[in-house]
């Protein structure tokens, strides 16, 4: 009887990711090439997740502040979402 362990090949294990997820870098990239950040509308539109929003500003990538907008006589409240150095940093590493 054969004493070999495992008796079965190892699977591959996956290689570490470098630079950022995806989904996060096309957030940032679409952030980036908007010198006046985009709306949260805009990122929504776009097929991003507002979760996915929180976690870009959790991990310090970008940052949201409201403005107010008059648009046809009436004013509201738009939330910005605007790139961060630290963001513009992550989506040069490769």
């Amino acid at each position: 009887m054969s004493t070999l362990w495992p008796a079965y090949p190892k699977q591959p294990t996956e290689r570490p990711r470098r630079g950022p997820r995806p989904d996060r870098r096309r957030a940032l990239e679409l952030l980036a090439s908007s010198p006046d950040g985009c709306s949260e509308a805009i990122l929504l539109a776009r097929g991003f997740t507002a979760e996915q929003m929180v976690e870009l500003v959790h991990a310090g990538l970008a940052t949201t502040n409201a403005e107010r907008v008059a648009m046809g006589g009436r004013t509201i409240e738009v939330a910005k979402v605007r790139i961060t150095d630290a963001g513009r940093s992550t989506l040069s590493k490769r």
